[in-house]
């Protein structure tokens, strides 16, 4: 029998809770800007085979290596471990099949008052450390005050909270310092909760603990999954664990059903491919055109033992695009980033090396409602014209569109006009080279991360060389290339900004003033720019949905017009690739992508056509 979220004594002792209370009543599930789809009391969520057998293993491929398994430090020292997020667990959880509604996990219910200052969180009596110990209000505090003190992202995620303050051993409340940002309640459920007893007590060696260090040490959760095994840099393998104590919780059931999730490491893309290929890996996202265009014909393909699957991406929007450093002087005139962008050959890419199947993102909400397009109009015009004399008068006149490099004429043409906005902006050709009145020649450093992605820069830089820009494309290993992004030592490396069907506070990461001066934050091109930043506002703040679109699209339209990155490719489509021994339901979340492995299961069936069952 599936317990409620929650439970009838609680239920009727809220009956009795004064006046006070009941004006922020105890939610057990919450959407931003209209009412959670699931009711109190649900069974489990739509999509979910509640019948999901559990057993099996699934092995995923990851690029790259780990040298920790402390997620405090994750984006400040080391390289984490992927699969750490299954041994943790947050406040509250998401439903793959509605935008940006939370529901409780360890919290059993929330509350939070009309204007928004506050949140305060009812932990589940049952839940429970992999040690038997219960999940208190202690560790919540711990949790918050430890990340935010030891890590950049956290402290800025969190830099509205002023308190968090222990009620009971069960409730905790956290206090902001501003009223009306709808947003704050679902990030502080987005908290994920670390073992303040374990975290202070002593490692098997006898060594305190150490939160600020990165460490190889198996850590304490309260997931459904805890570290089994791992090879540090090579492998990590999580099992099930059989006594989770969420197990039965409507939030998990149908989910988490494999027994053993391992992740094996490569350091080369080309071998991940092969490892999957020669069945030493079960499912994988294809993330390239070429690989998914031919890299499949092989004998198990053919034979059905192997299934390519597409899913849509339907919950984000993205922008991926090379990221001019503004932080170097070279491109802080908007003349010059432009200029970048005319000489980016992504049609001759697109025809050539990824098989027509990519698109250019022309929105950093592409693919979503929220793009902007056209000239502005309605309520979004209003919101501009707000802020007019803090944003380029562009946006009122002049719809943003991407350079087309489709011909021979039209690659001339643009080369022709990038040519004149760098003259306009000081840089002209001497000896062939791009020089300003100084003599200092444009030069400019292309980051990669992977050998693959030379075939699609050394083109670009091509490109830019015929403009007399001195161009070079430098390939390092992951962990330098997360090392200097963090540090923003780069002239031009790749973002990707994934963006959510209710835009928030994390905008403020990717774009806010205050986050360009902060090292590993998400704003890698240095914006800090004023009516920016009273945009980003008007989308925290928005009172409904439509004021929401609105204020994006004028957010999206301004970022546009400044010309801050210069757009690569993308997908609207999840690519994959997995050996036939899994399945997944019927129908599967609207929001949820391939959502693998997180509501599939290990099919016996299947397994025994497909060849050695796992």
């Amino acid at each position: 029998m599936i317990r409620t979220l929650l439970p009838s004594f609680l239920a009727a002792c809220l009956a009795f809770t004064p006046l006070a209370a009941q004006e922020a009543p105890w939610r057990h599930g919450a959407a931003l800007l209209d009412e959670p789809r699931y009711p109190q009391g649900f069974a489990h969520f739509d999509y979910v085979n509640p019948n999901a057998p559990k057993g099996g293993l699934v092995r995923l491929g990851a690029l790259g290596t780990f040298d920790s398994f402390n997620i405090v430090v994750a984006g400040v020292k080391g390289s984490p471990e992927q699969g750490l997020g299954l041994v943790y667990e947050t406040l509250t959880t998401s439903a793959l099949d509605e935008a940006n509604a939370a529901y409780g996990l360890l919290a059993e219910s929330f509350s939070y008052p009309e204007d928004y200052s506050s949140v305060s969180f009812r932990l589940r009596p049952e839940a429970r450390w992999h040690d038997g110990k219960p999940v208190t209000a202690d560790d919540v505090i711990f949790s918050f005050e430890t990340l935010k003190a030891n890590s950049p992202t956290y402290a800025f995620y969190y830099a509205n909270v002023t308190k968090a303050e222990k009620v009971s051993d069960r409730e905790v409340k956290f206090t902001f310092d501003e009223k009306g940002n709808r947003e704050l309640p679902q990030i502080m459920g987005q908290l994920t909760v670390l073992p303040k007893h374990w975290w202070e007590g002593t490692a098997p060696d006898g060594r305190k603990r150490d939160v600020t260090q990165t460490m190889l040490e198996p850590p304490l959760g309260s997931g459904p999954y805890r570290l089994k095994t791992f090879e540090p840099g090579r492998n990590a393998s999580y099992e099930r664990v059989k006594d989770y104590w969420g197990e039965r919780i409507n939030v998990n059931v149908g989910q988490n059903n494999f027994d053993e999730i391992r992740y094996e490491y490569y350091r080369d893309a080309t071998v991940l491919l092969e490892a999957f290929k020669a069945d030493r890996l079960d499912f994988r996202t294809e993330n390239s055109a070429r690989n998914w265009a031919t890299g499949y014909d092989f004998p198990a393909r053919q034979e059905g033992r192997v299934i390519l699957e597409e899913f849509p991406f339907r919950a984000t929007g993205v922008m991926q695009a090379f990221v001019l450093n503004m932080r170097r002087d070279k491109f802080k005139d908007q003349r010059v980033r432009r200029a970048f962008n005319l000489a980016f050959p992504f049609e001759e890419l697109n025809k050539t090396i990824f098989y027509g199947l990519y698109e250019r993102p022309s929105s950093y909400f592409y693919g979503l409602d929220l793009a902007s397009s056209g000239l502005p109009e309605g309520e979004e015009r209003a919101i501009l014209e707000s802020v007019r004399d803090k944003v380029p008068a562009s946006v009122f006149t002049t719809p943003y569109t991407n350079p087309v490099n489709d011909s021979p004429e039209t690659i001339r043409n643009n080369l022709r006009e990038a040519d004149r906005l760098l003259k306009e902006a000081g840089w002209e050709i001497r000896n062939g080279r791009r020089v300003n009145a100084k003599g200092d020649v444009l030069t400019v450093e292309l980051l990669s991360s992977s050998p693959n992605e030379e075939r699609v820069f050394l083109p670009y830089k091509a490109s830019l060389d015929r403009l007399g820009i001195m161009a070079s494309v430098r390939t390092i290993d992951d962990v330098q290339y997360t090392n200097r992004t963090r540090s923003f030592d780069f002239d031009i490396a790749t973002g990707l900004w994934p963006q959510s069907l209710s835009p928030g506070n994390e905008q403020r990461e990717f774009w806010g003033s205050q986050a360009a001066a902060r090292d590993g934050s998400r704003n890698l091109a240095g914006i800090a720019d004023p009516g920016v930043d009273a945009l980003i506002d008007r989308v925290i703040f928005a009172k409904n949905r439509d004021e929401l679109v609105a204020a994006t699209k004028a957010l999206d339209r301004v970022l546009l017009a400044h010309d801050y990155v210069v757009p690569q490719w993308t997908s609207l489509k999840q690519r994959t690739a997995r050996w036939n021994r899994y399945s997944h339901p019927d129908t599967m979340p609207r929001y949820g992508g391939a959502a693998f492995p997180t509501i599939w299961w290990y099919d016996e069936a299947k397994a025994a056509k497909t060849g050695a069952p796992r």
